[in-house]
């Protein structure tokens, strides 16, 4: 019997002298992950994001990033339960950019769509307090998918 793993073996590379690992730093931050969509979800946004910030030199903004990241899978939890969303941290032009999105289905009608972002925006009153506090800003606009969804964020500065 022939070995069905000898062709795959031929094609890789010899033996490389091993690049030493980059070490985390603030400038390398960029972390994307999937939150299966449950009410746990924001306690585990929470967590992720103090652990990552200390790690990355950012440990200044752990509380309010924690909070804000919190607060964003929250918001995403109650439109959209028990569905896929996206968590996305990342440090860009001097800042710490903290984006959710979620599967909220699109609004045929604006009306509708503007009453759904105010309502969505008036529950956010804890998020606006914290990140206005730390003069970073934050908001939320429709994801640009056929589906629908929504994309907020939170940005802030060192």
């Amino acid at each position: 019997m022939s070995n069905p793993m000898k062709g795959a073996l031929r094609c890789l590379p010899a033996a490389a002298t091993a690049a030493e690992p980059i070490p985390p730093a603030t400038e390398n931050l960029s972390y994307s992950m999937l939150l299966p969509g449950g009410a746990y979800c924001a306690g585990l946004a929470r967590e992720a994001v103090r652990g990552l910030l200390v790690r990355h030199g950012l440990a200044g903004l752990r509380e309010t990033a924690a909070l804000a990241a919190s607060e964003l899978v929250a918001a995403a939890y109650r439109f959209t339960p028990d569905r896929e969303m996206a968590l996305r941290l990342r440090w860009q032009y001097d800042a710490l950019r903290i984006v959710v999105y979620d599967q909220h289905p699109a609004h045929r009608v604006p009306d509708a769509a503007e009453a759904c972002r105010d309502r969505r925006s008036r529950g956010m009153w804890l998020l606006a307090a914290a990140v206005e506090e730390h003069g970073g800003d934050w908001g939320l606009t429709p994801a640009l998918t056929p589906e629908g969804g929504t994309k907020s964020w939170a940005l802030l500065p060192r």
